[in-house]
């Protein structure tokens, strides 16, 4: 009964503490005040009583709120971010009772429904564990049979954006600019003939074949469009290009982009169906304004997932050497820069690679200034949306907390491999990680749609300003 009740008393004696208190100070003042009355007139006193008691109280509400502040709201907002963090990301930490100590039997409490729960999804996980397996086995078999056909295989939906594709065609994607699922098919082939194509295919109903042009009319393909009941199979002839071995790669596809919703703005787009294009940057040094770019890795979300093998790892001349300050941070050198591309070409990759999706960083405004000075050479504009992971992170674990990518990682069950860490790569892996984990979690606070979440972590701007 008393430690279901201790947390109530805790409260309770904050209050006596407030009474207690100001009575204290109230008669302290009228006696501090009636002591001033014997050497000026009565109203002196009381106007020192006043001022004194009122400046008591204010102190002693301060006092009172930091202490609250300390040890029942700060933990509070802990737990609660602790156990979404269990219940939406599937992370199986244990929740720390030792920091809402203060809070009675809640702390124990909330341990023992996550520890129930996460015992009742054991079994079923395990299930679905051994299923993916099996899934994943017979994947692999079919990956195996389709390299060793010499065609390749887009699979398209009704929006004109890719569903599927195999290893070899992910070769040829490779030539044309990096491999994007829900990429529009018209990224990488001429958009004209592949429009012409796809109305005789909806007229006829029947195979088309045709000339597939590269976007920049440097090379052609020999290919066909079959159609399917909902999209169509691109087909490519690979024997007329000259694939390495290593095009043999897995399948990527993600069959829920044919259920592609009808186009809104992208702050009305739910969470769910957005794209996103998550980056980290290299640099000479921490000066937006005058330090250049060594390196940039990127990945993709789709749907909720990180698309394997759609990413970008490039180092990037800087045109003047690197300081040995920087290359002990992130062991990029001046010798394994030289002859890399410029920030004009390596930021016009990014910036196709980025087409059409929300980009994401930690710490984005550093980033992105780097981008928009070299804006004019790459002749692009970047205006993509953008979301913060650090914004994110005070949205769902409060303003107070840590908001470091390495906290993050910890907190939400994110492993960096030591030699991925503090490479551009590595840490947009990381980043991309942590915000496939806190994406369902933001949905669980109610913030399904983009223009939601935008508008909660525009709340915390002050948090990138300290950190800039």
């Amino acid at each position: 009964m008393f430690t279901r009740l201790s947390l109530r008393l805790r409260v309770f004696l904050f209050f006596c503490l407030i009474a207690f208190g100001g009575i204290t100070l109230i008669l302290v003042s009228l006696w501090l005040g009636h002591g001033r009355v014997a050497q000026s007139s009565v109203s002196d006193g009381f106007v020192f009583a006043g001022l004194l008691a009122g400046l008591g109280l204010l102190g002693l509400v301060t006092g009172i709120w930091l202490l609250f502040d300390e040890h029942v709201a700060k933990p509070i907002e802990a737990l609660a971010a602790q156990m979404r963090v269990r219940a939406h990301a599937g992370v199986e930490t244990d929740v720390d009772t030792q920091t809402a100590k203060y809070l009675g039997d809640l702390a124990p409490a909330a341990h023992a429904v996550s520890s129930a729960l996460g015992e009742s999804t054991l079994s079923a996980a395990q299930k679905v564990a051994r299923e993916t397996e099996r899934l994943a086995s017979e994947t692999a078999h079919l990956t195996a049979l389709l390299s060793e056909i010499p065609v390749a295989m887009l699979l398209v939906n009704p929006q004109g954006q890719i569903v599927l594709y195999d290893g070899q065609a992910a070769e040829i994607l490779s030539q044309l600019g990096v491999p994007r699922l829900n990429a529009p098919l018209s990224d990488y082939f001429e958009a004209s003939g592949l429009k012409t194509a796809v109305s005789k295919l909806e007229k006829t109903g029947l195979e088309v074949a045709f000339e597939a042009q590269s976007q920049d009319s440097s090379q052609s393909y020999a290919a066909r469009l079959k159609p399917l009941e909902t999209g169509y199979l691109m087909v490519i002839d690979s024997t007329q290009i000259n694939l390495p071995s290593e095009a043999a790669r897995p399948l990527v596809y993600d069959f829920d982009l044919f259920e592609h919703p009808q186009k809104v703005s992208v702050l009305e787009t739910k969470l769910a169906h957005l794209t996103f294009a998550v980056f980290d940057t290299e640099t000479t040094g921490l000066l937006p304004h005058k330090d250049e770019i060594v390196q940039i890795g990127a990945v993709r979300v789709v749907n909720g997932r990180i698309v394997p093998g759609e990413r970008i790892n490039q180092l990037v001349d800087p045109g003047r050497p690197i300081p040995a300050a920087s290359t002990k941070v992130h062991h990029i050198s001046d010798k394994m820069v030289k002859g890399a591309p410029s920030i004009a070409e390596a930021g016009r990759a990014f910036h196709a690679f980025a087409a059409q999706s929300v980009i994401v960083a930690h710490n984005a405004p550093f980033d992105m200034a780097f981008l928009h000075r070299h804006k004019g050479a790459m002749g692009v504009t970047w205006d993509h949306p953008i979301l913060d992971t650090v914004l994110l992170s005070a949205v769902l674990f409060g303003a107070s907390q840590t908001h470091t990518l390495d906290a993050l990682c910890d907190r939400l069950g994110v492993s960096i491999p030591a030699e991925l860490r503090h490479t551009a790569l590595g840490d947009a892996q990381a980043t991309a990680e942590v915000l496939v984990k806190m994406l369902p979690m933001l949905q669980a606070q109610g913030l399904t749609t983009f223009g939601e979440v935008l508008d909660e972590t525009r709340r915390h701007g002050r948090l990138l300003e300290d950190l800039n």
